[in-house]
Formats: structure tokens, C-alpha cells, sequence
């Protein structure tokens, strides 16, 4: 039982039985152990020399990555603290997708700093205002450290996706990849309202096993993975003219019951030729129009498919409306519900539409679109995990340039920024009160960890480096990091170790923000846990303990 008081001698009860209350500063301690530890785990990952790890579930199936979203989202986490710092991790992975692991490792740093200043007796609300405070000065100084870039530039864009992608277990293929993403993005950047704007969704990933990494492919249009639905229709078509329809090619069924009687088997053959000349008329409306490739969301009746085949029109039935959106916009095309409302001016363009045989399945390419503002990437690699590392590594890229073009900003990596940031907050803090200070310290501190454990992973001496890195940004060289290969500080602008600024400041905000979230945590109250027990024992499925 949970009693909170005792009132006249008798025991008051409040919560249920078997409900747990942690208070105080047991309730922070433990807030904060959970916290470290899930840091710990992925601060190893940090950096192109970072380790593995291999995460096995509960049916065997094993993921091998070093890529921080990954490992925390597979791992099946029970502490509540450590959930809302996985939380964390997963909203800057959806927000910026990159920076996951320097976001925990960050909060974990923060905690741990925190908790020293406790055992000094500073209160949880006087840390958090010194850590805001120093945070709003990194993120001003981001700013003044931040260099322009334009879209015209690939070469410093190309530089941004292969410092995102250094870490990831590519081999050879880290340029390919980089060169796929960089050119899906700026094909499907548009503008709205004087600004830049870019949408993931309409960059269609797709997998498949079989030869390498190098044969990905960037197609200008849309992957369908289905076949087309008549052994007789064209299997390739050029100069497409393509019709998207969202409604049957079929006799539509009434929604209520119905009968029809026929009492005259010559009325029967009517009856079944009437529905044969309405699938004809929906197929000749299809070709005056000058459709010769019909993408059809819902069905198409083997009488329908029978004309089309003779009139030559490639068929798809049964698209996702996802795809449909996509191909809309690959193609120019309008998606239409009624066959009576399709005109010539409703068809997409394409140069090819093809059905070809990747792997073991057959699949329909709609490519070569002029000015697509939806395309996809085939990717092929020899094993699954690696097909999967691969999807993980170029999403990261994809979402590195989207969230560039935010605001067309880079920073240096390799810790440089991170130093940087230290360097300034170490002179601004005497400024502020005592307490205040101490924190601000404590933040500056947990931003000297980066290039530490970047140095560590390396097998370099952390020592000797940050001390070289100090003198570097006290004298104001701002854009001196680790260029881990070499093992040499060095201008990681010059080297092309560069990130985009809107990834570092979410990451710095985020890393707060979590920090903060759990040295408020007083109490926790956590109810009891459910017990699972055997059906056919004569008990209920589930009980309480």
C-alpha cells in the first residue's frame, strides 16, 4: 500500500497498492543516472571513427548501425528519464535529421554537471538559468561563426553530406551516396513566399538486394512497385502520356442490395454486352484523350484490361494514394475521380515508362520527367543490413541539405563550433551572479566534451588536443577542429568538415531542453506494473501485482 499521511493516528491512502513513490534528491539521482547511462552508451558512436553496435530484439532479428536514432529507438527502455531523452533524440532526428547522438550526449553531460553542482548545494531553477543563459549566447555566437552558402555551390554542399555521411558505413560509396542525395534535394526544392522549401516525402526511397552500393540509382520520376496488370499491354513506353485516375475501372456495384431479373436468356447476352460497351467507352475515353500509360488507384477489370492491350495503353492498378501524389507531381499530371472530367490537359509527360525485373520482382519505372518535383532512389547493396545502413545513411543526408536550406548557413565540425562556443561563454559568464556563473561554466564545459570524445573515439590523447584547440579559439581561430584521419588540428573550413548551422543549433536547444526537463523532476510516482499471467489457470489474462 502507498500512504501519504496519518491522520488521527490512522493511515490515510491515496494511491493504489503497489504504487512506488521516489522524492527529493533520490528521485533526481536516479533521474540523472538513467540519463548518463543511455549517454554513455551512444557516445562511443560519436564521429567517423566511432564504434558499432549490434542490437539484437526479442525474436533474433539483429540491427548492426552506429547511428544514435537507430540504436535508441531499438533499444526497449524502461526509466522514464531515460524515455524522455530517447524522445529527445527521436524529435531531432524528425526535426533536422541529424545530430542525434551529440543531442543525448550533450543532455547526459549537462545532467552530470548538474548533479555536482547539487551536491553544492545550488537549486535545480539557478542551474537551468545559467545553463539558459550560456545557451543563448552560443546560439548568438553560431550566428557570427556561420558562413553563407549558395545553391549554386555543390562543391561546399557535396562537403556538408559527406561530413554527415563520414560516420556511416558506406566503404566506397560515401560519394555516390552523397552525389544521390545532393541531387534529389535540389530537384525538388521550391519557393514559397521569397524562401526555400523542401519536403522530404517527396523523395521516394526504395530498397532492393542485389549488386552494390555504386549501382544505386537517381530516377527522375516515380518507382512503382507493382506490375503491369496485362500479359498483352506494352511493357515499355516512350513519350508517355499518362493518365492518373482515382475511381474503378470497373462496374461500379450499387451500395444498397439490388435484384435483377431476366426471364429471356437472349436478354442475358444484353445485359452482359452493355457492361462489355461501358468498359469500352471508358477505355475510348481514355484514348481520345491521348493517354497511352493509365496509373489507376483503385481496380481495372479484366475486360477493361483487354482493351487497353489492344489499343496499346501500359496499365497499373491498385497505386498507393502516396505514390499517386508523387507521380502527380513527377509528371505534371492531375489526378482525376470521374472518366467524364478526364481532358487532354489533365495528362502527365514522362520520356519512359518501363516495367523492369529488379531482383525477384517486378517493378514499373515512370522516369526521365522534365522538371519532376517528386523523384526517387533506387538503392541496391548485397546484404539487408547493409541496404538498411545505407536508407539510414542517405536520409541523414537528405534531411542535412533540407535543413541547409532553412537558412543557407554552414558551421565547422570536428568540434570546432563546440570549442568556439566554450571559448565564449568562459568570458561572458564572469559577468553574472555567483551561482549562475557556476552553471554557465558547467555548460561551457559540457560543449568541450564533443571534440574530447571525437579525439577519444579516435584513438588520439584528448589531452593534448584540447589544449592545443584552446589556444587555437582563445586567439580567435574559430574554425580549428580534429580532422580525426590525420589526427591534426586543423581549419575545418579549408578541410571541408562542415555542417549546417540549423543541425547545430537544434542540437544545442534540444540537448537543454531535455537537461532541463529532468532536473525539474522532484517526484516520481510510478504506478504498479502489470502482470502477465498464463490464460487456462482459471485466472484472468492480466492482473496487477
Amino acid at each position: 500500500m502507498a500512504y501519504v499521511s496519518r491522520a488521527g493516528g490512522q493511515p490515510v491512502i491515496v494511491l493504489k497498492e503497489g504504487t512506488t513513490r521516489t522524492r527529493g534528491k533520490a528521485a533526481q539521482r536516479n533521474n540523472i543516472a538513467a540519463a548518463k547511462i543511455i549517454s554513455e552508451i551512444v557516445r562511443t558512436t560519436l564521429g567517423p571513427k566511432g564504434m558499432d553496435k549490434i542490437l539484437v530484439d526479442t525474436i533474433g532479428d539483429v540491427v548492426v548501425t552506429n547511428d544514435g536514432a537507430t540504436i535508441l529507438d531499438k533499444m526497449d527502455v524502461e526509466h522514464p528519464a531515460a524515455k524522455m531523452l530517447i524522445e529527445t533524440a527521436k524529435a531531432q532526428d524528425n526535426t533536422v535529421g541529424d545530430g542525434t547522438t551529440t543531442v543525448v550526449i550533450l543532455a547526459g553531460e549537462l545532467l552530470k554537471r548538474a548533479e555536482e553542482l547539487i551536491e553544492q548545494k545550488i537549486h535545480p531553477s539557478t542551474i537551468i538559468t545559467g545553463y539558459k543563459r550560456a545557451l543563448d549566447i552560443a546560439v548568438q555566437h553560431l550566428e557570427k561563426i556561420a558562413k553563407p552558402v549558395k545553391l549554386e555551390d555543390k562543391e561546399t554542399l557535396k562537403k556538408i553530406l559527406l561530413t554527415s555521411l563520414a560516420s556511416k558505413s558506406l566503404g566506397f560509396a560515401k560519394e555516390h551516396i552523397a552525389d544521390l542525395a545532393l541531387e534529389a534535394v535540389l530537384r525538388i526544392i521550391e519557393e514559397r513566399d521569397g524562401r526555400l522549401y523542401a519536403d522530404k516525402d517527396n523523395i521516394q526511397i526504395v530498397k532492393k538486394m542485389g549488386r552494390s552500393l555504386l549501382e544505386s540509382e537517381l530516377i527522375n520520376g516515380v518507382v512503382i512497385d507493382k506490375e503491369v496488370v496485362h500479359s498483352a499491354m506494352p511493357k515499355r513506353i516512350v513519350n508517355a502520356k499518362i493518365a492518373l485516375i482515382n475511381a474503378p475501372f470497373e462496374i461500379e456495384k450499387t451500395e444498397f442490395s439490388a435484384e435483377i431479373r431476366i426471364r429471356d436468356p437472349l436478354k442475358m447476352k444484353e445485359f452482359l454486352d452493355e457492361e462489355t460497351r461501358i468498359l469500352k467507352e471508358m477505355v475510348d475515353k481514355v484514348v481520345s484523350v491521348g493517354a497511352n500509360v493509365v496509373l489507376c488507384q483503385k481496380g481495372i477489370d479484366d475486360v477493361a484490361q483487354f482493351f487497353m492491350a489492344k489499343a496499346g495503353i501500359l496499365g497499373v492498378r491498385r497505386i498507393k494514394s502516396s505514390d499517386m501524389e508523387k507521380l502527380s507531381r513527377a509528371t505534371g499530371a492531375k489526378i482525376v475521380t470521374n472518366f467524364d472530367d478526364l481532358t487532354p490537359n489533365d495528362l502527365g509527360t514522362a520520356g519512359v515508362v518501363e516495367e523492369r525485373k529488379i531482383g525477384e520482382d517486378r517493378m514499373v519505372f515512370v522516369k526521365d520527367c522534365k522538371n519532376p518535383k517528386s523523384v526517387s532512389i533506387l538503392i541496391r547493396a548485397g546484404l539487408e543490413r547493409q541496404l538498411d545502413e545505407a536508407e539510414r545513411a542517405l536520409n541523414d543526408a537528405i534531411m542535412n541539405l533540407i535543413s541547409l536550406i532553412q537558412n543557407m548557413k554552414y558551421v565547422p565540425g570536428g568540434g570546432a563550433t563546440e570549442m568556439a562556443l566554450a571559448s565564449v561563454i568562459k568570458k561572458e559568464a564572469p559577468k553574472y551572479p555567483g551561482k549562475e556563473q557556476l552553471a554557465m561554466l558547467a555548460f561551457a564545459e559540457t560543449l568541450e566534451m564533443i571534440p574530447r570524445i571525437l579525439a577519444e573515439n579516435s584513438g588520439l590523447e584528448p589531452v593534448e588536443i584540447l589544449t592545443e584547440l584552446r589556444t587555437k579559439h582563445e586567439s580567435g581561430q574559430h574554425g580549428y577542429g580534429i580532422e580525426v584521419f590525420s589526427g591534426k588540428v586543423q581549419d575545418m573550413f579549408k578541410v571541408g568538415v562542415i555542417e549546417p548551422l540549423k543541425v547545430k543549433e537544434q542540437a544545442l536547444k534540444s540537448g537543454f531542453e531535455a537537461a532541463a526537463m529532468i532536473l525539474r523532476i522532484d517526484d516520481v510516482i510510478a504506478a504498479a506494473r502489470r502482470k502477465e499471467t498464463k490464460p487456462g489457470k482459471g485466472g484472468p489474462e492480466s492482473s496487477f501485482e
